[in-house]
């Protein structure tokens, strides 16, 4: 009996072959992840995670604070360590991308060009090499329209509990989900009222609730902090102008050529094709976040959960157009066509928006171009160097009484990250849910300010510049442009309660 045939089967099967796909996707930016740093935004989320587990913050649910804490226990302070968990939700992405098809009733080929189409589309090579609650937002959105298709292939109630337990975690990592919650509600309403009979979807709302609920209560205690958190991000978005080009960011952010033919066939195969008719719930599940986020000024990126699922009926579609072709010359050139555009804007991706290019080259400034993010990943350790310098100026015996207060999330969450090595104190902020963290007992006397300018300073009765900040090769970020400073400060003017209690701000 040869015990490799088992091995050598699955291997070769649909499942197998999507699985190998998904595996070399993942080692493709595991092994690219680690060129630069951490980004502005991981290192307070990592910062937050090790220090101040709780149920909720500011700026997020809890499971991205955990999984960084996680990520911490595991790896040690590891940008590929940390970055693992995206890496790995966008390579189960692009394998429930594949299994989508293969339930709608696509074949090998639909299957395998899906997953590829979506696994190369913009946002998911970006979101790939960021751990953020963007990544895992995606990912939920995802399952939950995994689980609805499973749901709807199989009519087997029993499924709405995994839909239950999508919504919940998803709410536990991100609010947005409510949006693809309401397209789900719309689209029972829609196609299918009977499904409100069920006991099953009940307890999959109940399901949801409870997995909500630690969150939701700890809103209730912190007076619903991230509502007005949300608000504030959301006007300042649009005071920006970021939320204006929602439409064309449809195209810039999510797809490729070959996704975006696939989003828009599986929009006709959900609504207008015979064979697509089970599956009209799918429609909904994306029209109506695509009109709530419309009328509300959403970013573009919001949407692009919708997209996986969207591609999924297009590549059966696709498939089954092409296999009406009665002549094998002609389907084998289409099916030729359709992989060669597809192969061309991957490749172009790969190599735009990977971090790979050596800093300060020529490829550099395109691939910053074309992923800005990447520019917030550079000169973190070489700020708390930085800050290290400054501290060594202030007078021993003002030290004691001495602390930091930084004003952005790159500050705060590298010198808090790698300041204990330098020596350095922890940091003080209002930033976010850093000003619950509270300024230490007893107040500090003596501050280095960093990244503070202007009007703030006055504050203080006496504030010297000790430095500017700088990055290598003078790329410039978000440091280097809004908070470009060092001062010593002694002094606060007013009490420092008084102080604080309007000292918190959103970022």
């Amino acid at each position: 009996m040869n015990k490799s045939r088992p091995i050598s089967s699955f291997i070769s099967s649909d499942i197998g072959i999507l699985l190998l796909l998904a595996l070399a996707r993942i080692l493709l930016q595991v092994f690219t992840n680690g060129q630069y740093g951490f980004h502005q935004d991981e290192l307070v989320t990592l910062d937050a995670a090790a220090h101040h587990l709780a149920w909720g913050y500011v700026a997020w649910p809890p499971v991205t604070p955990f999984l960084a804490r996680l990520a911490l226990d595991l790896f040690g302070p590891s940008v590929i360590g940390l970055r693992s968990f995206a890496v790995l939700a966008e390579g189960l992405v692009m394998l429930m991308a594949g299994l989508m098809i293969r339930d709608l009733g696509g074949k090998r080929w639909a299957q395998l060009l899906g997953a590829v189409a979506v696994a190369t589309s913009p946002l998911s090579i970006v979101q790939g090499g960021l751990f953020q609650y963007e990544t895992l937002d995606y990912f939920y959105w995802v399952l939950l329209a995994f689980m609805v298709v499973r749901l709807l292939k199989s009519e087997n109630p029993r499924w709405w509990l995994g839909i239950g337990a999508a919504i919940g975690l998803g709410m536990m990592t991100k609010y947005t989900i409510a949006f693809s919650v309401a397209g789900l509600i719309v689209g029972i309403l829609v196609t299918n009222r009977l499904y409100l009979k069920s006991r099953w979807l009940w307890a999959g709302a109940a399901l949801a609730l409870v997995i909500w609920l630690p969150n939701l209560l700890w809103e209730a205690q912190n007076n619903w902090i991230s509502v007005y958190f949300l608000a504030s991000i959301h006007t300042r978005d649009m005071q920006s102008g970021l939320t204006s080009s929602f439409l064309f960011d449809q195209l810039l952010f999510n797809f490729n050529p070959v996704m975006l033919f696939l989003v828009a066939t599986g929009l006709y195969y959900f609504f207008f094709a015979p064979a697509g008719k089970r599956y009209r719930l799918m429609g909904w599940m994306y029209i109506t976040p695509f009109i709530l986020l419309l009328l509300t000024h959403g970013k573009g990126y919001y949407l692009a959960a919708t997209y996986p699922m969207l591609a999924a009926g297009g590549a059966v579609w696709w498939e089954g157009r092409l296999t009406r072709i009665t002549s094998q010359r002609w389907l084998k050139a289409w099916r030729w066509t359709t992989w060669i555009i597809l192969s061309a804007f991957a490749t172009l991706l790969i190599a735009t928006e990977l971090p790979v290019a050596p800093l300060g080259s020529a490829w550099w400034d395109v691939v910053s171009k074309s992923n800005d993010q990447l520019k917030s990943e550079v000169g973190w350790p070489e700020l708390v160097q930085q800050v290290e310098k400054a501290y060594n100026e202030v007078p021993v015996s003002e030290k004691a009484h001495a602390t930091i207060l930084a004003a952005s999330s790159g500050e705060i969450g590298s010198i808090d990250l790698y300041g204990p090595a330098y020596g350095l104190p922890r940091v003080i902020s209002g930033f976010d849910s850093y000003w619950q963290y509270d300024y230490g007992n007893p107040p500090p006397t003596t501050l280095l300010v960093v990244g503070f300018d202007g009007s703030f300073l006055e504050n203080f009765q006496d504030c010297t510049l000790i430095a500017p900040i700088f990055t290598p090769f003078n790329i410039q970020n978000d440091e280097t442009i809004n908070h470009r400073s060092i001062y010593l400060c002694h002094n606060l003017r007013q009490a420092w309660p008084q102080f604080w209690k309007t000292f918190q701000y959103f970022g």
